[in-house]
């Protein structure tokens, strides 16, 4: 950041300021099925960044709330923001003349995710995770220095989502050295997070398990009956190993749940990010707190096509030997790597977790979407938890251009 959008940053925070000392909000009665889930040490988030949408939901079991560019997006195109980003647009040319249309989409960008943030915030003094642009996905110096900034505008309620590359590992391990709360996300398995614990130290990583679920169904490769729920519970065991050796704190979020019944068999998790669809389901199941136990020691069987389907599917829940070392390699180096480095140590300890793919490979899986057609893959070719997390980071990335095209018009 230049000193001349300092400026910017600093109104940014005097908002935040005044969204932490807004005393007028309306405190709802609590639900005793949703406080049974947070006695099991399960954090409830609402994954939605629509105030609106939050607002009838929000109960005291409900701690945060996170957003995303596509969560972004669909607030910023009902128009809701439209001034904000009209008044940034124009201190942003002001304070610097000239700036390239690629650095002020940057900037308007940053600004409207934090107003998005900061509307929660004021509505329910809750934390709010937020990500980044994904433009700064594999480019470590550009990741550090938004977090931070994004971090700087309000440290009281901050969670700064980072996505999943073996930059973001790198990146993360900075962020984390600054103690700023960090949100690893786009995580499709054990294994990934079990590195990022160890490497990178994030106070949060994600198992996407619905998309995990659908991956496997859509393809036809199984049935995709609790895959994602599988995966879940391998990370959890995990990261509880971890935490027992004092190696690693970090925390696991169950993200996009799909089903209430998702709900019931992942109690006990320390996070559940859930849409405003999923948490209203749970509340009419008529689910009542004796419904509610841990399910943290569950075997969650998993039906496959064939054998050769199940060994490409299996590294989402195992933490194989050559991945262990992996992470004995890399634990506490977050900091002093780079994403090609990690990519090597991988190669040289034969974990198999990342994959360069080339610019044809990306606008493949960009038009394939958030469910990558693994028969574009001849089955085995990439892995599939890093093909997942790429398939996510490229369909935010579609998402992301419609936004920064609003924002460009409303900057002209």
């Amino acid at each position: 950041m230049t000193d001349k959008l300092a400026s910017v940053d600093g109104q940014l925070r005097e908002a935040a300021l005044e969204a932490l000392s807004y005393s007028d909000r309306t405190v709802s009665a609590g639900d005793p099925t949703l406080a049974r889930l947070t006695s099991l040490g399960t954090r409830l988030w609402l994954d939605t960044g629509r105030l609106e949408e939050a607002a009838p939901l929000w109960t005291p079991e409900f701690s945060a709330l996170t957003t995303n560019n596509t969560l972004a997006n669909q607030v910023v195109q009902t128009g809701a923001l439209d001034t904000a980003a009209s008044e940034a647009a124009r201190r942003i040319k002001d304070s610097q003349p000239g700036i390239s249309d690629a650095v002020l989409v940057m900037e308007l960008g940053f600004v409207v995710n934090c107003h998005v943030a900061l509307r929660l915030v004021r509505a329910f003094d809750a934390f709010v995770s937020l990500e980044l642009h994904p433009s700064v996905s594999t480019d470590i110096e550009r990741t550090v220095d938004y977090a931070r900034r994004y971090h700087a505008i309000c440290p009281e309620r901050f969670i700064i989502k980072v996505p999943l590359t073996p930059e973001g590992y790198c990146a993360i391990g900075r962020l984390s050295a600054d103690g700023i709360p960090i949100n690893y996300t786009l995580g499709f398995s054990a294994r990934q997070n079990y590195i990022a614990a160890l490497m990178s130290k994030p106070a949060y990583v994600n198992v996407f398990l619905g998309r995990l679920n659908a991956v496997v169904a859509d393809n036809g490769i199984g049935d995709g009956v609790n895959v994602g729920e599988r995966v879940t519970i391998a990370t959890q065991s995990a990261l509880r190993e971890l935490r027992r050796e004092g190696r690693s704190q970090t925390l696991l979020i169950a993200a996009s749940m799909r089903s209430a019944s998702q709900m019931l068999d992942l109690a006990g998790v320390d996070v559940y990010t859930i849409p405003p669809k999923v948490v209203t389901e749970f509340l009419k199941s008529g689910a009542g707190p004796e419904a509610i136990v841990s399910r943290l020691d569950t075997d969650y069987p998993v039906t496959l096509a064939d054998s050769a389907v199940e060994e490409y599917v299996r590294p989402l829940w195992e933490i194989t030997d050559e991945v262990r070392v992996l992470g004995e390699a890399v634990e506490g180096r977050g900091a002093s790597m780079t994403g090609e480095e990690l990519r090597q140590a991988d190669a040289d300890m034969r974990a198999g977790m990342f994959r360069r793919y080339t610019d044809a490979e990306k606008t493949m899986i960009r038009t394939d979407g958030k469910i990558p057609r693994i028969a574009h893959w001849d089955g085995c070719r990439a892995p599939l938890d890093d093909l997942m997390a790429q398939s996510a980071l490229q369909s935010f990335t579609v998402d992301q251009g419609e936004l920064d095209a609003r924002l460009m018009r409303i900057a002209r």
